[in-house]
């Protein structure tokens, strides 16, 4: 009786495992080299946010479209994977048919993208390929990838004249190190294959028809061609889209029905196709600006007290130790230095929505070989000033001592939108090691607030320790 059983058993099983397969579903890849800790990366794309809306005419939130593709947008986050990001979800009132997503959530579609459409399913893809891209960190990742020097970024603003997608011009975002030119939006072949695949899934999970996404991919190639349109330029296809996105499908538990479009779209591309989109060169000229009324949403990363607290710990870091408040947090990233911070490291600026950073940055530089310290300091400013052209020099570069060893001291002004036009003060020590190469630390604050902290950074210095 128990052979039997066990033989009924097992032809269940078998005849179960025919009609309900496993299903190998996209699975996310491991986390790519990322300099960004999950709140540095929500702070800057709340600022990168906030200059997209000084550059671009954005529909405001009262706008039937914004509204609808809010929605849209938070159903498919629903059925994204979980993530501690901050979506929201914006209109450009560009034709240029693009969307494009910002480090942490932010996540905007062109007017054009919503005119192209045919159905929500489409639209809906659009939207989870640029979720994906949120989710993976692909955008901080880029940067990453495009640091040659030192972290300048972690205290700093997300990227110099980054060229936003079809704006016709860049967005003044410097900050200590950023990167001039970085075009982080612009995403890889993996990347975009990785944001292709993820994106079915969350569609599907949504219920919505997963082969919308690769279906609009599809009308844009055959109506502008493989190199003329701003949306294929930004999202490449990787090779075969349909045909490795039609095979995730496949691994996915059919359905009888999905859903391929609703009234609600068809009310609001109605609305949208009656609506003057502006163009790439409208918006290059600022012909929009007083008619569109882009209002920047308000920065729900809030700060916290940036004060020490009078008690120190003591960092063992990886060629140096050093003491600093411990209400600071310390991060150590193998090739990407150390930042020293308060929680969070920003402060609000009321009147621009804009953040300011406050802490340090440790790391190492390697002059040419043969350089004196005066001459290896010089090339770590010119190094510096290469990535941040608006950072001046306020004082001539001193001759100090850090705990018995040379080393080289000098501000900088930089005259960036920090908070709101604020300049923001940057204070370099360089000391020699003894293999040639220099360790330095760079102090950061608002310019307002950077005496009331000098202190605190000139007991750091005394603390700091090169290793031999």
């Amino acid at each position: 009786m128990t052979r039997i059983r066990i033989h009924w058993l097992a032809v269940v099983l078998l005849a179960f495992s025919v009609v309900m397969p496993a299903h190998a579903r996209f699975v996310q890849p491991p986390p790519c080299k990322n300099s960004f800790t999950p709140d540095r990366e929500i702070v800057e794309g709340k600022k990168a946010e906030a200059q997209v809306y000084k550059q671009m005419p954005i529909l405001p939130d009262s706008s039937p479209v914004t509204l609808y593709i809010q929605q849209l947008g938070a159903k498919l986050v629903q059925a994204a994977p979980a993530s501690p990001w901050h979506y929201s979800f914006h209109v450009i009132n560009q034709a240029d048919i693009n969307a494009f997503a910002l480090p942490g959530g932010p996540i905007f579609v062109n007017l054009g993208t919503i005119q192209a459409a045919e159905t929500e399913a489409q639209l809906a893809g659009v939207m989870a390929h640029e979720i994906s891209h949120v989710v993976m960190c692909h955008a901080t990742c880029n940067i990453t990838k495009q640091q040659s020097q030192a972290p300048w970024w972690a205290l700093g603003q997300l990227a110099a004249g980054v060229l936003l997608p079809g704006a016709g011009g860049a967005l003044a975002a410097e900050g200590v190190g950023a990167a001039a030119g970085m075009t982080f939006l612009k995403m890889g072949r993996d990347a975009e294959k990785q944001a292709d695949l993820m994106g079915t899934d969350i569609a599907y999970d949504a219920g919505y028809d997963p082969r919308g996404m690769v279906q609009f991919f599809e009308i844009i190639q055959g109506k502008y061609g493989n190199g003329g349109s701003q949306f294929l330029s930004d999202h490449p296809n990787p090779g075969n889209r349909s045909e490795y996105v039609n095979a995730e499908i496949a691994t996915l538990p059919p359905r009888p029905q999905w859903l391929k479009t609703t009234p609600e779209f068809q009310k609001i591309h109605k609305l949208a196709m009656g609506m003057h989109a502006y163009s790439a060169k409208e918006i290059s000229s600022g012909t929009w600006r007083g008619k569109s009324g882009s209002v920047p949403p308000p920065i729900d990363v809030q700060p916290n007290d940036f004060q020490p607290n009078g008690q120190w710990t003591l960092l063992d870091g990886s060629g140096f130790t050093v003491q600093y408040p411990a209400n600071w947090q310390a991060v150590e990233k193998a090739d990407a230095g150390t930042t020293i911070a308060p929680p969070n490291g920003v402060a609000t600026s009321a009147s621009d929505s804009n953040t300011v950073i406050y802490g340090v940055i440790i790391d190492d530089f390697q002059p040419q070989q043969g350089a004196d310290l005066g001459t290896a300091t010089q090339q770590l400013i010119v190094s510096i000033q290469q990535g941040n052209t608006r950072l001046k020099e306020t004082t001539s570069v001193d001759q100090i001592r850090v705990n018995q060893r040379d080393a080289r001291s000098v501000e900088f002004l930089n005259q960036g939108e920090s908070a709101g036009g604020a300049s923001e003060r940057d204070w370099l020590v360089a000391v020699a090691r003894d293999d040639g190469s220099l360790s330095y630390l760079v102090f950061v604050a608002p310019q307002k607030n950077f005496e009331m902290l000098r202190p605190t950074f000139e007991q750091m210095l005394r603390t700091f320790k090169v290793k031999s």
